[in-house]
């Protein structure tokens, strides 16, 4: 067997366009950038100008030399064609595809000529596909006036309340030539048990009839038998493997795999592990033991994934997992991702809850889309089977929820919505290839399609009130099982604004903005929590630190209900562009203040304030003694009252302790804090909100002195410094900080780690902008 790569000299072209240079894989966006004939889509306004792009037919061709060979087929293998696409070879039609989420593989060596050949993809307008269907079968209810439940094409293409409309074309995945003769293996889909044992399926294509003998070897331990058909099974067996874990649990040891079927081989990685879901409680469990699940969810990492290299990937699931994060979500109206995604997230002890890429909107169940659906949802669910991150597989986002409640049930008319897809073709398919893994039919899901779906004291939920309308205070009116979406928005890094706009100077409206009266959502969620921005510097600063608090406000409170809620998944790790959203990693792949808030909100400790309580949660293996240490404060630091409580906290639980009243009740709510102490951990609550607290003007030391990687900045508090922070990219694009917002006392001092390559100004380093609290005396 062999295998030829077809990714040289290809050209593209369109009705205006001719012989233009394309890179396979890629698409026509990154095409017409490299050529300059169109302005960066990421900058300023330019995505507007684009629409044309996804209107248009294009044509991918290359030629290239082949020569016989001693082999019986030779396939044109496709791993990724976006979307509606007519393949030619020599002039031949061999085939066309509907569909971004799946490969395609078309018998071509009868066509193949000795010396030069002609191959041709052509790409039909995904928007001319789309809205031809929605004509044919009647509009279906969704958030945005797109057609995208009308083709198998990520959804976001499409533009969302986060994302640019860009709707792509191209060869988005390797595609090339595999010779084979006699039989190849068309699937191998391994299941995976805990007590080491795996049963190896496999699909087989062949040439001619007759016995095969097919083999899998793992660990030393090997298994064959003769296959005779056209699929078969082979158990093995590893005596006493290793488990493996979620990180902050054990470790991720992983298997190799390897199945052999005369020529044809593949190599895998396995890790063995349980997987059980409860149900009601919405509880996983992994080896038998409970998870609460620290998530945050994944959207594509950005609108042409072809760019999204593995190293890419490794540094944003590394981002995840300096956050403390345990779980990724990848969301429904995204991707099933790449090979590499998986691949680390199983180095790293990611749990992965993978949706069917369904969302917020009512889908079409007639023909040609069941049949697509099933045949990307087996491939995918067969192709992903080996990964132990992969944990769950959820039918959709949010479009049970909009069934339910957002008015789509008059609006259908009878009209299929995608419950056929979600409660019986998904389910199906996944208890059919995947029997090792729980399925749960859409997220907010209760367990039953009869019950309201976002009901908090069932299955999963998302908030939504809190950003939309409600201050963040009112996560603490909930009780939830289990929350797979929550957030608040905030703006990217000052430097990713910068690159991504021209405006002098710039103002709030500079920042990309698709949310809905996002703007004026931002301003309104400072509350009484923050002043109102009279600048933009503080605007950029005052929003960003809100974002942090009201996600860890969440965070905490949810956390803080262990074991009755099981888990949280922040709304969202990431971006694809630059843009004001949820992320905590901004498009350019920044870190903004609430990755750092994230990072102390996960830690497996936290002490927190919770309804005249201190909650200790305690996330760990190993249980939590000590002597806690409560102190009221005036804003100077010298202590009011104190109170030493001795305290223990069982291993993964929570212990609440009723503050006393001496240290719950201050004199002067403007001018006190409260600080809990327990070993190393501390933290600060005020009495009143930042507005109505009696704030000095910050005083502080502060100088920056050279260390190994760029520059440790040291503050000295001569005042009260709230949410104490360093933007060094303002000064290097490429810098960062090891610690954001910070509250320190009066005495108190702090040392953060710059790391850049470049010489920066210290006095530019330890002054405004670039260092900030919320006490600031501002020029």
């Amino acid at each position: 067997m062999t295998y030829r790569p077809l990714h040289d000299g290809w050209t593209l072209s369109s009705q205006d366009i001719a012989g233009l240079a394309a890179t396979v894989p890629g698409c026509v966006h990154t095409d017409l950038l490299a050529a300059g004939i169109i302005d960066d889509p990421y900058l300023d306004d330019h995505e507007h100008r684009l629409a044309w792009i996804g209107r248009t037919e294009w044509t991918y061709r290359t030629t290239f030399a082949w020569s016989p060979d001693e082999h019986e087929r030779t396939d044109l293998v496709c791993d990724g064609l976006d979307t509606v696409a007519a393949i030619e070879l020599n002039g031949v039609r061999v085939g066309s595809t509907a569909n971004q989420h799946r490969s395609y593989r078309f018998p071509v060596r009868h066509l193949l000529r000795a010396g030069g050949n002609e191959l041709t993809v052509t790409f039909g307008s995904a928007y001319a596909y789309a809205e031809e269907w929605r004509a044919a079968l009647g509009k279906r209810p969704g958030p945005y006036d797109e057609p995208y439940p009308f083709i198998r094409k990520m959804a976001c293409n499409f533009g969302w309340d986060w994302g640019p409309t860009l709707v792509t074309a191209g060869i988005w995945r390797p595609i090339g030539l595999e010779s084979w003769s006699g039989a190849r293996l068309a699937e191998v889909r391994p299941l995976v048990y805990p007590d080491g044992a795996v049963d190896v399926r496999v699909r087989v294509e062949r040439t001619t009839e007759g016995p095969l003998t097919l083999s899998a070897e793992i660990a030393g331990v090997t298994a064959e038998r003769i296959v005779d058909g056209r699929a078969a099974a082979l158990s093995v067996k590893v005596p006493g493997p290793e488990l493996w874990w979620p990180r902050g649990l054990g470790d991720q040891p992983l298997y190799d795999l390897n199945v052999r079927l005369g020529d044809d081989e593949r190599r895998l990685r396995i890790g063995f592990r349980s997987i059980e879901l409860e149900r009601e409680a919405f509880k996983l469990k992994i080896n038998g033991t409970p998870v609460f699940v620290k998530g945050v969810n994944w959207i594509p990492d950005d609108c042409f994934p072809s760019r999204v290299t593995r190293e890419r990937l490794a540094e944003r699931l590394g981002q995840a997992v300096d956050a403390g994060v345990n779980l990724l979500r990848v969301w429904g109206g995204g991707l099933y991702e790449s090979d590499d995604f998986y691949d680390l997230a199983d180095e790293l002890g990611l749990l992965v809850w993978q949706d069917f890429p369904f969302a917020c909107a009512a889908y079409p169940e007639e023909e040609p889309f069941r049949s697509e659906v099933a045949a990307e949802a087996r491939e995918n669910v067969s192709r992903l089977a080996p990964h132990p991150s992969l944990v769950m597989w959820c039918g959709n986002n949010e479009n049970l929820e909009g069934h339910a409640d957002w008015g789509w049930q008059d609006r259908l008319e009878g009209r299929s919505w995608g419950a056929g897809f979600y409660y019986d073709l998904l389910p199906g398919i996944v208890a059919e290839l995947d029997p090792t893994r729980p399925y749960w039919p859409g997220s907010p899901y209760s367990g039953a399609p009869e019950l309201p779906p976002n009901d908090p004291a069932r299955g999963t939920i998302h908030i939504w009130d809190v950003w939309n309308r409600e201050d963040y205070t009112r996560y603490a009116a909930y009780r939830p099982r289990f929350v797979a979406e929550f957030g608040f928005q905030g703006p990217p890094a000052y430097a990713t604004l910068r690159r991504a706009s021209s405006d002098e100077p710039l103002t709030p409206g500079s920042v990309h903005q698709k949310a809905i009266d996002g703007q004026a959502k931002l301003l309104r969620g400072l509350g009484e929590h923050l002043p109102q921005p009279e600048t933009f510097d503080d605007w950029h600063y005052l929003t960003q630190v809100n974002q942090a608090r009201a996600v860890t406000f969440g965070v905490e409170r949810f956390r803080s209900l262990m074991p009755w809620t099981m888990g949280t998944i922040v709304w969202q790790l990431n971006d694809c562009w630059p843009v004001t959203s949820w992320s905590a990693v901004d498009g350019d792949g920044r870190r903004k203040p609430l990755w750092y808030a994230l990072r102390r909100a996960y830690a497996h400790r936290l002490l927190s304030v919770q309804d005249g309580d201190l909650a200790l949660v305690n996330d760990l293996p190993d249980s939590w003694s000590g002597e806690l240490h409560l102190a009221r404060r005036s804003l100077s630091g010298a202590p009011l009252a104190k109170e030493v409580v001795a305290v223990h906290v069982a291993p993964r639980s929570v212990t609440r302790v009723a503050l006393p009243r001496s240290v719950s009740v201050p004199d002067d709510p403007a001018r006190e804090l409260l600080t809990a102490r327990l070993g190393q951990l501390r933290t600060v609550r005020f009495y009143a909100e930042d507005t109505a607290v009696a704030l000095p003007g910050a005083a502080y030391d502060a100088y920056a002195e050279r260390s190994s990687g760029g520059y440790r900045v040291i503050v000295t508090a001569i005042s009260l410094l709230r949410e104490l922070a360093i933007f060094p990219d303002r000064l290097d694009p490429d810098a960062s900080v090891d610690e954001h917002l910070v509250t320190l006392l009066p005495g108190e001092s702090a040392v953060f780690q710059v790391t850049t390559a470049k010489s920066l100004d210290a006095g530019a380093l330890t002054s405004f902008p670039v260092l900030r609290c919320v006490n600031e005396v501002r020029p």
